[in-house]
């Protein structure tokens, strides 16, 4: 079946943001006295909290200190970080190619709706996006399915008419289990062949490298 829309995650993939988020992770971890490699936590970005927070707090600290904790991260994050936020080159370019094709497009990133108000002002991308999905639309953050499946019922396309767009191996499982195939970039941090074990369907360079490609990539008809 042809394609008819594309899932767009944000961060790390048209937003150079990864970064930010991981070292206000190992601050916060750090404050609440669990100093965090900060390699490891880049590996982690992508997922949600709930599956983020594990990897670096105490199984039997946890359930008390969660929710101060990603109150913490978040002020920090919205103090300190999300204004250095730049896109990568051609993330908008495209977002316009692919709209030129005929592609419908969702936001489904684990993002808050407040940011991502903030991230698409910033990319200038209002006009191309026709729905958006968030941690608000979803009852599990990715690696589960639950924000690409939002963007689908938003969309109504089916997992076969639509492609998924992320960086992190947690895109591509998320959009899996959803029934959604990957093409992904490496500028959330992972190489090419960690991509491609976790199941991306292509692997690029950065969103630029899909425009120089664009008419033999998955996203051309």
């Amino acid at each position: 079946m042809a394609i008819k829309a594309v899932l767009c995650d944000l961060d790390g993939t048209l937003l150079d943001s990864n970064a930010f988020h991981a070292e206000s992770w190992q601050r916060t971890f750090e404050h609440f006295g669990f100093p965090a490699d900060f390699e490891a936590i880049v590996k982690q970005i992508g997922k949600g909290g709930e599956y983020l927070l594990p990897n670096f707090v105490p199984e039997n600290k946890l359930p008390a200190l969660k929710k101060e904790i990603n109150a913490f991260r978040k002020r920090l994050f919205h103090r300190e970080y999300i204004d250095r936020i730049v896109p990568f080159a051609d993330a908008r370019r495209l977002l316009e190619r692919m709209r030129q094709q005929g592609l419908r497009i969702a936001v489904a990133t684990s993002s808050e709706k407040e940011d991502l108000e903030a991230f698409k002002t910033l990319l200038k991308i209002h006009d191309l996006i026709e729905e958006d999905a968030t941690a608000d639309d979803a009852e599990k953050p990715k690696p589960e399915p639950d924000i690409f499946q939002a963007a689908m019922q938003l969309l109504k396309v089916s997992p076969d008419e639509a492609l998924a767009l992320g960086d992190t191996p947690w895109d591509v499982e998320a959009a899996a289990k959803a029934g959604v195939r990957t093409v992904a970039v490496q500028t959330g941090g992972w190489r090419r062949e960690e991509l491609q074990e976790a199941g991306a369907l292509a692997v690029y360079v950065d969103v630029a490298d899909i425009v120089r490609n664009f008419d033999s990539s998955p996203f051309a008809k």
